[in-house]
């Protein structure tokens, strides 16, 4: 995104189709549904994706900070206004009113008096933020990724991932086999429930004798691990 020195010359509202009026949630929900449309693990093939996507994580990261989103506000509606006063002053009127400023900023520097600029303070926010990093934009982040990992987890083959509760079942099937081993989707449901709620159940598409299972905590993942070992006549493992 644009760094610190104009960051206030961006239209963060702009970058996420909300207005300026929009509300915590308002800007969340439109991050969300911008960023599962350009993230970089979406579209490998564009070299602009990441950049588009740093640039809404950005605008999300400052427009849900309160003290950040209330600087960068007070800047863009100074500027809003100047731009209006701008177009209605004539150009003498205007020399004018820059000479006042520029006699106003000597004698307050003279009085050793030290005053920060709206876009000043908007570059402070900015700093303090990158210190300190965005909780909210990394829980925004992690739910996007996994929006487009369950996503693309139904088109391709799936991958075991813990953090979301995840384990992948494999059992012996001959390739001739068409009933899977004996398994279907109901009887795996069956023989798991008991672990915990089950929140997907997918057949591999590509491979027979393979299947990911998504349960809602990580007690049930570990306990299906551990304890499931399938049918007498054709044990899988987990």
């Amino acid at each position: 995104m644009s760094n610190l020195k104009n960051i206030e010359d961006v239209d963060l509202y702009a970058i996420l189709d909300v207005q300026i009026t929009a509300t915590e949630s308002e800007i969340k929900k439109a991050y969300r549904k911008k960023a599962l449309q350009c993230h970089p693990d979406k579209n490998p093939d564009d070299p602009k994706a990441a950049e588009t996507f740093h640039e809404l994580s950005r605008a999300l990261e400052i427009l849900t900070d309160a003290s950040a989103r209330a600087a960068y506000d007070r800047v863009l509606r100074a500027k809003a206004a100047a731009k209006l006063r701008h177009q209605e002053l004539d150009s003498k009127r205007q020399k004018l009113k820059e000479d006042l400023e520029r006699r106003e900023r000597e004698a307050a520097s003279s009085q050793g008096t030290v005053r920060l600029t709206d876009e000043q303070k908007l570059a402070a926010e900015i700093e303090r933020l990158q210190k300190e990093g965005s909780r909210l934009l990394q829980e925004e982040q992690q739910k996007v990724k996994e929006e487009i990992q369950r996503k693309m987890g139904i088109l391709s083959e799936p991958v075991w991932d813990s953090s979301l509760n995840r384990i992948k079942i494999k059992w012996k099937v001959d390739k001739n086999d068409e009933g899977n081993g004996g398994y279907d989707e109901a009887l795996l449901r069956r023989f798991l429930k008991k672990y915990g709620n089950i929140t997907a159940l997918i057949m591999s598409p590509k491979k027979k004798g393979s299947a990911l299972v998504e349960f809602s905590t990580k007690e049930a993942s570990e306990m299906a691990v551990e304890l499931e070992k399938g049918t007498v006549n054709t044990a899988f493992c987990v």
